[in-house]
């Protein structure tokens, strides 16, 4: 269950950022998932959903981008998007799309970020 403490760990920032700048509510989440994370997107967002009752969060839009992997290879010096072998669940095999090697440098996918946090404030003027 990755997806449960990393939910948790998305929920509690969320809520600590909200409160932090006096939210009434959290209206959206917006958070992205390396392809190489090792995350499945709605099971994230679905532990998202149930964490957020009874919180700042419980009727936000919780929006989940998938971000795909991108290398940089050490045998022909392609730098771009990866091909990927999504057959092993656990070990996705990654290759470089010009030379089809698999000695490359991974520089994006394997991130997981909440990228905005758009709250509802209290009208400061009532």
């Amino acid at each position: 269950m990755h997806e449960l403490s990393m939910a948790d760990a998305i929920v509690k920032t969320a809520i600590d950022v909200a409160e932090k700048n006096d939210a009434q509510e959290i209206t959206e989440v917006t958070i992205e998932v390396g392809k190489l994370a090792m995350l499945n997107p709605e099971q994230l967002k679905f532990m998202i959903e149930v964490l957020s009752e009874d919180t700042l969060l419980e009727k936000a839009e919780v929006i989940v981008n998938e971000i795909p992997i991108e290398i940089k290879c050490r045998s022909c010096d392609f730098e771009g998007l990866a091909v990927s072998d999504d057959s092993d669940h656990y070990v996705p095999i990654v290759s470089c799309p010009e030379c089809e090697e698999r000695n490359v440098e991974i520089i994006k996918g394997r991130e997981c970020n909440v990228k905005t946090i758009k709250i509802e404030k209290e009208d400061e003027d009532a």
